[in-house]
């Protein structure tokens, strides 16, 4: 039997490794148990911070690395440890907030505290994703910055989050970087600050290279993922910006689009 290709599986989760239910089907699980068998490693790289993440990985009985809050935190899901954790310089970010605001209008805001129980504030007009997700509503913006963040969320009445993506990047992309990462969800990061470099840290604790790696994804947040692993594939349900630099589009996240890839690489292997 010949090796499996890759001695790294990347995932992102929602609209990737997660059905819209934030399940994971019976098939993608048994296709994930079936690489590691073969050798290779699964981790999962999440927009979601920690406290959003280690429910669902705790589910999936998953004990290794993890990397959360796009890049910033690298989790270990079996000790329930932090290994790395970036923050979010907060003088430098109301600096770009009042910069983006100055040139688009009000913001809706959500911040990301870090840490292993980090809670995520959100102001009143902040329209909250549906889900199980916890979060603390805030009145004074002063509570924004009191403590420590690994990111902070911004939404605009009218425009989309492309648009708004586009106009915060354009504004402050030499101060902090600007990410979308789902529908509804536009975020503020550290300076070169990406999946990518979370993965890389990552990788490196497993000896593993960026030439032994595949990703799947589907927003906009997942490039520089992509631009690092030797093979990124993209989700049928996948932002077009994703598909156009993606090796491969496979099913969707619905429709066990990891599974289909895994399944098709295993076989080849065997």
């Amino acid at each position: 039997m010949s090796s499996f290709p890759y001695k790294l599986v990347a995932t992102d989760l929602d609209g990737t490794l997660l059905r819209a239910d934030e399940s994971v089907s019976e098939r993608t699980r048994d296709a994930l148990a079936a690489v590691v068998a073969a050798g290779a490693a699964h981790i999962v790289v999440t927009g979601r911070s920690v406290p959003w993440t280690r429910h669902i990985l705790d589910d999936l009985g998953y004990d290794g690395l993890a990397v959360c809050g796009q890049g910033a935190q690298v989790y270990h899901a079996g000790q329930h440890r932090l290994l790395t954790s970036v923050t979010l310089d907060r003088q430098l970010a109301g600096l770009a907030l009042s910069k983006i605001e100055a040139e688009v209008g009000p913001l809706a805001l959500a911040a990301s505290r870090d840490g292993l129980d980090g809670e995520v504030l959100i102001s009143s007009d902040y329209r909250v994703q549906e889900g199980p997700l916890p979060y603390v509503p805030f009145k004074d913006p002063a509570d924004l910055w009191s403590a420590p963040l690994n990111k902070l969320y911004i939404q605009h009445p009218t425009l989309s989050d492309d648009e708004l993506a586009g106009a915060a990047r354009q504004t402050v992309g030499s101060l902090v970087d600007v990410v979308m990462a789902g529908p509804g969800i536009v975020e503020i990061l550290p300076l070169g600050l990406s999946k990518a470099t979370g993965l890389s840290l990552a990788a490196r604790r497993l000896g593993v290279k960026a030439a032994e790696t595949i990703a799947f994804g589907d927003m906009p947040n997942d490039i520089p993922m992509f631009g690092w692993a030797a093979r990124g594939v993209a989700m049928a349900n996948a932002h077009d910006e994703l598909k156009a630099v993606a090796d491969e589009v496979t099913s969707s996240n619905e429709d066990d689009g990891i599974a289909v890839v895994l399944e098709r690489l295993l076989a080849a292997a065997a």
